[in-house]
């Protein structure tokens, strides 16, 4: 009998390992990198800012390459490479002291993360199947979160800007997280290799060549789902990084470690929370769901605006304020981390399945640069009540996108339980 919350095959189970290993390995080092060139390298912030925009720049223009070469030469023999330039330029970040040497460090890390992503989601679709995808893509997002906060709370005990060593430990330890799934995919042959072989793929190189990223801007449902996820990372996740913190700080004025435990609430309840939440999803409405994931980043930013009202009289809702948008923010993770990749591969042909994954990963690159561009000045002008009132907007927006992608998709793309899928189910409860 199939295990009710690991995917029933081994290679998957393998996989989840190294996600949660080399998550450790992320956490360790993940808040620190502007703090470690700047405290403890001696580079100004202009230049640490300058290296960090770069790896990020860089790889989102990587990314639709990435896609392309996935689906050209498999998953396998990008991930790997991309894997080890990873590791290079994490474990060379522990001893730069130049600006040129971290800039080259960035770029490594770049290349190596301009195809992780995509290439692991197109091997976890194609080990999956497709009434265990939603759980599986479930499962691996609440692994990674678990190993962020593990590594984080390593991180926070021991690091020191006055031991530079310290740090070059942590990089190092990254680093060597990186050959976890290496060593997983060296394990598994037969993972992630070219679709197809002989005649079939020859077959399917000729549809790649006359397709490419043009078959995907004519998939009109796909091009819907991109909208939304634009909207929604723009309004969400990249709000996150930088608007939720400059609020809280600036506006409702509550201290750095508040919005520090906040943010380590928000692991906690996507950890504690999303097993259950991927059991109340099954046989839902997939774009129902999205639709609910607009919705509930709405109210977590409206949570975090009532903050606004009371902070002068009132510290301690204010610092509820900032909690409660967290925690909220994280239930509405849990919603969107196992649908979006199940709906994305629904849509995907196995031909152009990395160019569809990694257009998913790069909206995430772009709303980073989006946000940022967009929150900071807003909110350094004093524009709190504005900002909130967008990001609201915004949410409720892709909502409505959402919604409207419901007649854009089949059931089975949907996810949604149809009149004969339910007959069936009777029947079946009634010979048992």
């Amino acid at each position: 009998m199939p295990h009710p919350v690991l995917p029933r095959r081994p290679e998957a189970r393998w996989m989840l390992v190294g996600t949660l290993l080399s998550a450790v390995g992320r956490g360790l080092t993940l808040p620190f990198l502007f703090i470690y060139l700047t405290e403890v390298r001696g580079l100004s912030g202009t230049f640490a800012g300058l290296v960090i925009g770069w790896s990020g720049a860089l790889s989102l223009v990587l990314s639709p390459v990435g896609g392309a070469f996935i689906d050209r030469f498999g998953a396998r023999r990008v991930v790997l490479p991309c894997l080890v330039a990873e590791a290079a330029g994490t474990g060379s970040l522990a001893f730069v002291h130049s600006a040129p040497a971290a800039f080259a460090a960035a770029s490594l890390i770049a290349v190596g993360n301009s195809a992780i992503l995509s290439g692991q989601s197109v091997m976890l679709a194609s080990l999956t199947a497709e009434e265990e995808r939603q759980r599986t893509f479930g499962l691996q997002f609440t692994l990674l979160n678990l190993g962020l906060g593990v590594g984080g709370l390593v991180a926070g005990a021991m690091v020191s800007t006055s031991q530079p060593v310290t740090f070059q430990i942590l990089y190092v330890l990254d680093a060597v997280s990186f050959l976890a799934p290496v060593l997983v995919l060296l394990a598994l042959p037969g993972v992630g290799n070219p679709v197809g072989s002989g005649r079939d793929s020859a077959a399917a190189d000729d549809g790649r060549s006359s397709g490419g990223y043009l078959a995907l801007l004519r998939d009109r449902p796909f091009r819907r789902l991109t909208l939304f996820l634009l909207v929604i990372t723009t309004c969400g996740y990249a709000q996150i990084q930088v608007g939720f913190s400059a609020y809280s700080v600036g506006v409702l004025h509550v201290g750095p470690r508040i919005v520090a435990w906040a943010l380590a609430g928000n692991t906690v309840v996507i950890v504690a929370s999303q097993l259950l939440v991927i059991r109340l999803l099954h046989r839902r409405s997939r774009s129902a769901v999205l639709a609910a994931v607009g919705a509930t980043f709405a109210i977590a930013w409206l949570a975090l605006g009532v903050g606004g009202f009371v902070a002068a009289d009132h510290r301690i809702l204010a610092a509820l304020s900032v909690t409660a948008c967290a925690a909220i923010f994280g239930i509405g993770e849990t919603m969107l981390s196992p649908v979006l990749p199940v709906v994305t591969n629904a849509l995907a042909t196995d031909e152009l399945r990395g160019r569809y994954n990694s257009i998913s990963s790069m909206i995430f690159g772009v709303s980073g640069v989006i946000g940022p561009v967009t929150a900071g000045p807003l909110l350094g002008s004093g524009g709190g009540t504005v900002w909130v009132g967008l990001v609201v907007t915004g949410c409720l927006a892709a909502s409505l996108l959402a919604l409207s992608l419901r007649k854009l998709l089949t059931a089975d793309q949907d996810g949604r339980v149809t009149g004969d899928d339910a007959s069936a189910a009777t029947s079946e409860m009634a010979h048992r």
